[in-house]
């Protein structure tokens, strides 16, 4: 089962009553929109306890059209990395710290 934003805010107001929906709403936003900026001047993001987001460049290269077999020119483009962290290895393995 995946996590989406609605069920994330979900959980984030039950567990911090205080706050506003649209206060959680706003703080999620900004984190995930300065996030993305970082990641598009190319600099890395660490989340302590969690893990680490990078970009790669992935060079141009000629491909296939599967279907045809025709060969395709493929521009090169940025992907996402992640690295986990070790304590979330250990939590996903069921290991003790």
């Amino acid at each position: 089962m995946a996590i989406v934003k609605s069920k994330l805010l979900k959980q984030l107001s039950e567990n911090y009553p205080n706050f506003l929906k649209k206060d959680l709403e706003k703080f999620t936003n900004i984190i995930f929109d300065e996030i993305k900026r970082t990641l598009k001047r190319g600099e890395r993001i660490e989340l302590r306890g969690f893990g680490v987001f990078s970009t790669n460049i992935q060079k141009s290269r000629i491909s296939r059209n599967p279907k045809t077999g025709e060969k395709v020119n493929t521009p090169e483009k940025k992907t996402i990395h992640f690295k986990m962290s070790k304590d979330l290895f250990k939590i996903l393995n069921d290991e003790k710290k």
